[in-house]
């Protein structure tokens, strides 16, 4: 487990390193706060100068925070607009670490199999998740009559598509040794 200063520690040697690809050599860069979340801390951090005062015309806009994995010290970057979203973290399960996101139309598809059969599935199916077709909501519901989970692909066409997705979650620094 990463403690909160070892968090920091990994932060702070980062930005010291990106000080001088991006930022300039003349811009001091400083952790502002930190976070606990479920999958780690969140670890916020500005130019120095802001650091010290909170001077708004000292802040840099739009960095986002960078997210270090409680369990093995990986470094990612949470864009700030990916960041503001209520399910960041469900995003970086997913893309980070490969957690298949629930399936919102197992459980209620599984109980009308077994209590209505599957033509009254499948005609449930079908309506809460029209992007599938009939030969997929079939395979779908014979997953379930199985006692399987659907495929990936399948379960993937039941969820609902964001308008406007969000930006992805950067991995900037592997597992520490």
């Amino acid at each position: 487990m990463i403690s909160k200063e070892r968090a920091v520690e990994l932060v702070e040697s980062l930005l010291a390193r990106e000080r001088l690809t991006w930022a300039g050599p003349l811009l001091e860069l400083a952790v502002c706060s930190v976070e606990e979340r479920a999958v780690g801390w969140l670890v916020f951090w500005n130019s120095a100068e802001y650091a010290h005062t909170r001077d708004p015309r000292h802040s840099l806009i739009g960095s986002g925070p960078y997210l270090v994995d409680r369990h093995d010290g990986s470094i990612h970057h949470i864009p700030t607009t990916t960041w503001i979203a209520e399910n960041w973290e469900e995003l970086y399960l997913q893309q980070i670490k490969g957690v298949r996101p629930p399936d919102p139309l197992a459980s209620s598809v599984r109980a009308l199999v077994h209590s209505a059969g599957i033509v009254a599935a499948m005609s449930h199916l079908r309506k809460q998740a029209p992007r599938l077709s009939l030969r997929e909501a079939r395979a779908y519901v014979d997953a379930l009559q199985g006692g399987a989970e659907p495929s990936e692909e399948l379960a993937s066409r039941t969820r609902t598509q964001e308008s406007c997705p969000r930006l992805s979650i950067e991995t900037l620094t592997g597992p520490v040794q």
